[in-house]
């Protein structure tokens, strides 16, 4: 969202009156480094001027290269990342789940209300956004941007699963009221033990059947690997003679020119002298870590925005004849005090081409805010102007850390009997732990002055659209496209309503701007032409949607 600002160069309103790298020691990796005025790194000149830099090589910002690439084929841009080579954060396909989002299983997007009301809002919004991305990868496919869709996207039954008569009751409620809405057409529904070893057998054998357990099940959707996406992206991108991409740098400095542009200072991780680039457009897409350079940037915008960090572990077995028996992605419901990327569930992934599954996550806590960040991650973030919030959310969300505690103290056994309740049969020599990726969850201050913890996305732009961030964790990749696109939108304003954007936007985008949910035949249609393009059709054993 936007708000007035004051862009004048040299502007840091807000920060605390010592600078990061003074509090790091020069020593911090993974995070952005303040440079307030007077710092070494304000002596830096920029020995070239590009129009868009996108600052984190994970999926947001390909997508949005790839984007601009459509929409912009003569513009210059340059992207930097701090490792050395792109995906690697938390867009690897093993630092995720590769869930296709699209809450067709994830119960934390239907919320009941007291009245026992399920409001499926946010499911179909999140939906909505899915069936862009199947779009726009369509798109990238047939314009040769993306190679061979199975090596990316595979084809992959969502299911909810749960027991006990009062999570049957929400679950059966659940799929009656999505239902009817056309996005959710053919989820199934069943408490037949034998139905559900038929959609995902590896849920029922060993369990005990007399106990009250329904599941639903829908073959609309897919496991996405979003590494393999950022690399075919990227790859694409560095065709073109106008793109650079720097691995191994850091960006440690934003500061705005007085012609309204951005230099953007970065420093090779080996030790050499920091460098700068003028930006007409910055983006910023570096995982954890955007919060803090949004900071750097000290806009208005940044506002009393906060981060608190939550990372997650995986079992994985990569038996490929266990593998070969379950295609499915089965979500259950979160613990009580659990954050909602917490949910446990049993997933089909599909990585280099070879099945494996997954189970999990196990919440781990960490002040860094990338997986090799900096310890002093968190500290360094805190400003006069989200103390108060952050503090708040401290002493709102003593349940969450409790939480956080037990799910550190876990051991491997204790890991092994939460798989067993979804698989009973489960061998615990067969599953190794694996670490996911990290994730900073927003900190923004409520109605009421308060710090309040969101576990959705954000994306925060300048007043004049100079410089976006965005901030915030899942559905994340899975809604990169549709993001990206309302990115653009603030970012560009002008351009965007242009007839030549509108016109490409249409062409790579079928459905953009149409609530498909409203207009079930066009839906219908652009589903069956995405699942042919992206080879998305299922293998003939399994279950079609009714």
């Amino acid at each position: 969202m936007k708000h007035s600002s004051d862009n004048s160069p040299g502007t840091r309103s807000g920060l605390l009156t010592i600078s990061r790298r003074q509090l790091l020691g020069g020593a911090m990796a993974g995070a952005a480094v303040a440079t307030l005025p007077g710092c070494a790194a304000a002596t830096v000149e920029a020995d070239r001027t590009v129009d868009v830099v996108l600052i984190g090589g994970g999926v947001m910002s390909a997508t949005l290269g790839a984007l601009l690439r459509q929409l912009e084929p003569g513009w210059t841009m340059e992207m930097f990342e701090r490792l050395d080579a792109v995906g690697l954060e938390s867009s690897n396909a093993w630092h995720n789940a590769g869930t296709g989002h699209s809450a067709l299983c994830e119960l934390n997007y239907t919320p009941e209300d007291e009245d026992g009301h399920i409001d499926v809002t946010r499911a179909v919004r999140i939906n909505e956004s899915f069936q862009i991305s199947r779009q726009f990868w369509s798109s990238m496919v047939t314009r040769g941007v993306l190679q061979n869709p199975r090596s990316f996207i595979n084809a992959t039954p969502h299911m909810s699963f749960v027991w006990g008569e009062d999570d049957v009751d929400f679950l059966r409620r659940r799929h009656a009221a999505l239902v009817e809405q056309p996005l959710f057409t053919g989820m199934r529904f069943s408490t037949d033990p034998v139905e559900i070893h038929q959609w995902a057998p590896l849920l029922i054998e060993g369990r005990d059947t007399t106990q009250p357990i329904a599941a639903t099940w829908s073959g609309l959707d897919t496991d996405v690997d979003f590494g393999e996406l950022t690399r075919q992206y990227v790859a694409h991108l560095q065709s073109a003679e106008n793109f650079a991409l720097q691995l191994s740098c850091e960006v440690e400095g934003l500061e705005r020119n007085a012609d309204g542009t951005w230099k953007v200072i970065y420093a090779p991780t080996n030790g050499s002298d920091r460098k700068a680039v003028n930006a007409r457009s910055v983006f910023i897409g570096a995982g954890g870590a955007a919060i803090l350079l949004l900071q750097e940037s000290a806009i208005p915008e940044a506002g009393s925005y906060g981060g608190f960090p939550v990372g997650g572990s995986f079992l994985v077995n990569r038996n490929p004849a266990l593998a070969d028996r379950y295609l499915a992605k089965a979500y259950g419901k979160a613990a009580a005090g659990a954050p909602p990327m917490s949910v446990p569930h049993l997933d089909t992934r599909v990585i280099d081409g070879e099945r494996a599954l997954l189970f999990g996550p196990f919440a781990t806590f960490s002040t860094n805010f990338l997986m090799e960040g900096s310890r002093l991650d968190l500290l360094s973030s805190v400003q006069t102007t989200n103390i108060g919030p952050m503090v708040h959310v401290g002493l709102d969300e003593f349940g969450l850390v409790q939480y956080l505690v037990g799910e550190v103290l876990q051991s491997q056994e204790d890991r092994i009997e939460a798989l067993r309740a979804y698989f009973p049969d489960a061998v615990a020599d067969e599953w190794t732990l694996v670490q996911a990726g990290q994730r900073v969850q927003i900190i923004d201050r409520d109605e009421s002055g308060r710090g309040n913890l969101e576990f959705g996305t954000r994306l925060v732009v300048a007043e004049d659209g100079s410089i976006a961030a965005l901030l915030g964790a899942s559905p994340g990749g899975s809604t990169a496209p549709s993001i990206m696109l309302d990115a653009l939108q603030e970012m560009f304003p002008d351009r965007f309503a242009t007839p030549e954007w509108q016109a490409t936007i249409r062409e790579i985008v079928p459905g953009f701007g149409t609530q498909l949910n409203t207009e079930p035949e066009l839906f219908r249609s652009l589903l069956s032409q995405t699942t042919a393009t992206l080879q998305l059709e299922l293998p003939e054993h399994l279950p079609e949607p009714a």
